[in-house]
């Protein structure tokens, strides 16, 4: 009889593990539903107005070129439209390009081509809602279990400051960067129970830096963690060698995809590269190459087998191009950076934003605040920190905030890597207080969302007074990325264009046939420059520069432009006359006033 009973229960906890995920994933397809429709009705009639980024139009024109010429062109990545003298280089992937024609494509089966491309715009960034919401669940599964990943979920569900990157429109690469990078963590997080996992991360390291740098802290971490896991205790050996195989596979295959014969000699700061791609094959290989000759070898044998590849790695990079220590802006002119660099508002320091509007940054620190206090309930546990799961997943936490705190764009990284401790938190709390109420817990679960912290944030600090940023985005934006006001230009016969504000020339590439002197990217340095002296010379002075630049017209949106000017030299310059109505008389109206736009034919 006990017999009896001791299968029936072995058959009963089989049956429970089968069923745990087919029935997780019916609730995360609800998960990921639900964020999907509620971004869509959202956004999706202003997928037909705009795009919500100049990045993601300038992806739209590199996706068009790419469309039109075929895998012939799957390397000629430059834009003649744009920049002088001769075009522009990008350094985007042409991964991301691909994605999206193969969706494109899929959607031109059913639809027209304007119809396929709005579709395409709307469709591509909620897919990748489906690894970050995946990540995120896995996280919280390895620090608390299955009920922690389910309510993830729900944090999913209510993340409205998170989820902005995956809205509708938004094409360009940071919802990919963002994706990849919570998916290498969460493979780290659980490389020492699933094996697969530490290849999964390396070969995953390397598809992201060859989407772009954004998420490097992250993936230096978790190869990082997984070196170290080894170094100090010896185990994870084979994981190590997995890891350090695949990543060195992976940054191999990714350089033949992503770099033209033509310039697999050259270094560069700001893309995959010769020297990326070599430091990034000697510290995998080096790494495996440990792993198998020194397992017994005692701690401090093992902790220099791993070193020696890093600063191999390390020394190859710098000899192959010394200034890119600098970080991937380090090529930039310096003149750039007081007229555009230094106002772009997601790489300012949260520091800075608190000066501006002290409201708004507190909304964007809350919710990965509150994912640190619960990281640090949860590190009370004995069992909790000594965890390598655990400890991977803080470490990443404590990165993002180190991240958001240089940089406000690091909040979505903080947001998602947070949602799995504050998830973990909560579930230990349930479990404490004996709180088995369904519609208790999910009352509780609601108020510590990403949405209701934020809202929470607002809220006390508005009412203590703090301020907030009300011109993070100009009032006459609108207007001047509205697509509707982009056709006069295009009636014009093609010309090149200076357009005041840099945000607006990527929009224009996309819906006119004109070319763009400037737009902002930092490759473009001397385009940048010359596009900001033209508006910021006095008249006679810009007469000479647009001469220079071969400029056909002048277009005008908005009060920017003349940033780094003293009063005296802005009261001067030519924006401010144009701004107040004193054309000069080389300058001819070459249509009337758009909502938003003015442009000026120049008189040779």
């Amino acid at each position: 009889m006990t017999g009896r009973v001791a299968q029936s229960r072995s058959a009963l906890i089989m049956a429970r593990r089968e069923t745990r995920w087919p029935v997780f994933a019916v609730l995360f397809g609800l998960a990921w539903l639900l964020v999907a429709g509620q971004l869509l009705a959202q956004y999706w009639a202003m997928t037909a107005v705009t795009l919500p980024d100049a990045d993601d139009a300038m992806r739209l024109v590199e996706l068009r070129q790419f469309l039109s010429g075929g895998f012939a062109s799957w390397f000629d990545l430059h834009e003649p439209r744009l920049g002088m003298p001769a075009g522009y280089d990008t350094h985007w992937s042409r991964l991301v390009d691909a994605g999206l024609a193969g969706l494109f494509l899929l959607f031109r089966v059913v639809a027209d081509a304007a119809t396929a491309e709005r579709l395409m715009i709307a469709a591509w960034p909620l897919l990748w809602l489906v690894p970050a919401i995946g990540a995120a669940a896995a996280i919280a599964w390895r620090l608390a279990g299955r009920e922690a990943a389910i309510i993830v979920l729900l944090l999913a569900v209510f993340s409205g400051p998170g989820i902005q990157q995956f809205r509708p429109g938004r094409i360009d690469h940071h919802n990919v960067q963002i994706a990849l990078a919570l998916v290498v963590v969460a493979a780290a997080v659980w490389s020492d129970r699933v094996r697969w996992c530490a290849a999964a991360a390396g070969a995953l390291t390397a598809l992201a830096l060859a989407i772009g740098f954004e998420g490097l802290p992250f993936l230096a971490l978790c190869g990082a963690v997984v070196a170290a896991r080894f170094a100090i205790n010896g185990n994870g050996r084979d994981e190590l060698r997995d890891y350090g195989l695949a990543l060195a596979a992976g940054a191999f295959c990714v350089f033949l995809l992503s770099v033209p014969p033509s310039r697999w000699t050259q270094p560069a700061c700001d893309t995959i590269a010769i020297n990326s791609t070599a430091a990034l094959m000697i510290a995998g290989l080096g790494l495996a190459l440990a792993a198998s000759l020194h397992a017994a070898r005692a701690r401090l044998r093992r902790l220099a087998a791993i070193a020696a590849p890093g600063i191999l790695a390390v020394m190859v990079f710098v000899m192959l191009d010394p200034r890119c220590l600098g970080g991937h802006y380090a090529l930039v002119d310096p003149a750039v950076r007081p007229i555009w660099l230094d106002h772009v508002s997601e790489t300012q320091p949260l520091t800075d934003l608190f000066r501006q509007g002290a409201a708004t940054a507190l909304a964007i620190a809350a919710f990965p605040l509150a994912a640190l206090i619960a990281a640090l309930m949860l590190m009370r546990e004995k069992n909790f920190y000594r965890e390598f799961g655990p400890l991977v997943a803080a470490a990443a936490l404590l990165m993002a905030l180190a991240y958001m705190i240089a940089a406000a764009r690091g909040s979505s990284y903080a947001i998602w890597l947070g949602m799995p401790f504050v998830a973990a938190a909560l579930w230990r709390l349930f479990t404490a207080t004996k709180l088995d109420n369904l519609a208790l817990r999910f009352a509780a679960a609601l108020l510590v969302t990403p949405t209701a912290v934020t809202l929470g944030a607002i809220t006390l600090a508005s009412a203590a007074g703090q301020p907030e940023l009300a011109n993070l985005y100009p009032p006459e934006r609108a207007g001047c990325i509205a697509k509707l006001n982009y056709r006069a230009l295009a009636a014009l016969p093609a010309g090149r264009m200076a357009i005041n504000d840099l945000e607006w020339a990527p929009y224009a590439l996309a819906w006119t046939p004109h070319s763009v002197l400037a737009a902002p990217y930092h490759r473009l340095s001397v385009s940048i420059v010359l596009s900001h002296r033209i508006f910021a010379a006095p008249p006679d002075t810009a007469r000479r520069l647009a001469a220079q630049a071969g400029v056909t017209y002048i277009a005008l949106c908005g009060q920017r432009g003349t940033a780094g000017l003293s009063g005296p030299e802005r009261e001067a310059s030519l924006l401010v006359s144009l701004q107040s109505g004193r054309a000069p008389g080389w300058l001819q109206p070459a249509l009337e006033r758009t909502e938003g736009f003015q442009v000026w034919r120049v008189d040779r």
